[in-house]
């Protein structure tokens, strides 16, 4: 399962794109009344989906899929966005999107890392009665409120204390990545025709049927009655122990998510071409230090008509390839008005800025940090060093600002990217 999301912010309608390998849901929020948009998504050159906003809510397209004949193991989305007026928003790629035809029917090892579940990733889920599509249900959040919904799906980060795969048996965790809304901590297990499994210690796989058991309650089970999430209160079989019987609300089936968001911020000006190609830093690299410094982005789709800036100031940058932007660092003193304030670290966020005025904002920062140092000792005749005493008091405040302006002339500049 896959995810697209595609913000516009300030001035600008705002799109999220979800699509996922069975079903596409697309979101909108616009309060500037460009009326109905619409969605080509095309997987192939042959297969294509021209998708309508429905109330200016969202939009679904329940025809994605990939057939039986096409033998590929992966494939990639191309999102193409219109305003009402046909004016082209732009076009938005997905990452590989790994296809699975059926869950996998042998015991799991940690060499398929490809079909594992790893130890905060991304997951859906989503309970199907009878093996219905009609009758899917996806566990999804609504105003900070659990809930099963037939029309759209959440991602959910699932952890558990240690950086592995998730196996049967661990205590886990489900976090909303949009709100932040969190489960209580629940055991997961395997589910075999409606029967939890409680001595099973191999790890998850995709599309595998499981169940999530509360941990301070181990008789309740994370269930669905309708569009309500329920505790189901289950028994053990008396023939097995080690098995516990589930109604069907109770069995889930998890899917690994990958998400792709695109933000950007067209500003007060009127943009009237494309913002794709979405330009994507990757890594940075700094030169140099002092009065001059250099920082190297690296990166994909770059062009001459992209300006680098540090916060709100805008640095002289030099187009060097569609992979490689090269500008002069800015001087730490645009940041702050004097001198006297900078015995500390600041951080500046970096964004990539067209020359119609189209801000790309990114997940990366630039931070200068002083490297602090004592001041000269004064040494006198047959003295250990010691400071030298009756100093003027203007003296003393200009030796503090030059002591300051040097400790930032030797900075260590420190990249970091936010996550």
């Amino acid at each position: 399962m896959g995810t697209v999301k595609i913000s516009l912010q300030d001035y600008s309608p705002q799109y999220i794109i979800h699509t996922p390998n069975i079903d596409s849901f697309i979101k909108r929020h616009d309060t500037h009344g460009h009326g109905r948009d619409s969605v080509h998504i095309i997987s192939s050159d042959l297969y294509q989906i021209t998708l309508f906003f429905l109330q200016q809510i969202f939009a679904c397209a329940k025809s994605l899929f990939i057939s039986d004949q096409d033998k590929r193991k992966h494939f990639r989305l191309l999102l193409r966005l219109f305003l009402g007026n046909r004016q082209e928003v732009g076009s938005f790629q997905s990452r590989m999107i790994k296809v699975i035809s059926k869950p996998s029917q042998k015991r799991q090892s940690m060499k398929n890392a490809d079909l594992c579940i790893s130890s905060c990733s991304r997951v859906a889920l989503f309970n199907r009665l009878r093996s219905q599509t009609v009758s899917t249900r996806y566990l999804s959040v609504d105003r900070g409120a659990f809930i099963a919904s037939a029309r759209q799906w959440t991602a959910f980060t699932i952890t558990m204390g240690s950086e592995s795969f998730i196996c049967y048996g661990s205590v886990v965790q489900l976090v909303c990545t949009e709100s932040g809304v969190t489960l209580p901590p629940m055991v997961i297990r395997k589910v075999n025709k409606q029967h939890a499994i409680l001595d099973v210690d191999e790890p998850v796989s995709q599309l595998h049927k499981c169940a999530f058991q509360f941990r301070d309650n181990p008789h309740s089970y994370l269930c669905l009655s309708n569009e309500t999430i329920i505790q189901y209160q289950a028994q053990s079989t008396v023939r097995d122990p080690s098995r516990v019987v589930l109604n069907d609300g109770s069995c889930w089936t998890i899917i690994g998510v990958e998400a792709v968001e695109f933000t950007f911020n067209q500003g007060v000006a009127c943009i009237q071409t494309p913002v794709s190609p979405f330009p994507v830093i990757t890594t940075l690299e700094v030169n140099g230090g002092g009065h001059v410094a250099m920082l190297e982005i690296h990166g994909e789709n770059f062009s001459p008509q992209l300006k680098v800036w540090f916060g709100n100031n805008e640095a002289e940058t030099m187009f060097k390839s569609p992979k490689s932007l090269l500008c002069v660092v800015p001087d730490v003193s645009v940041f702050s008005d004097g001198w006297r304030c900078l015995r500390r670290i600041i951080t500046v966020p970096l964004s990539l800025i067209r020359l119609d005025g189209l801000i790309y904002r990114t997940s990366f920062s630039f931070t200068y940090t002083p490297e602090l140092q004592l001041s000269p000792l004064v040494r006198g005749p047959g003295e250990g060093g010691k400071r030298e005493e009756g100093m003027e008091g203007g003296q003393e405040g200009d030796d503090l600002l030059e002591t300051i302006h040097q400790e930032f002339t030797r900075a260590n500049f420190h990249l970091f990217m936010q996550t």
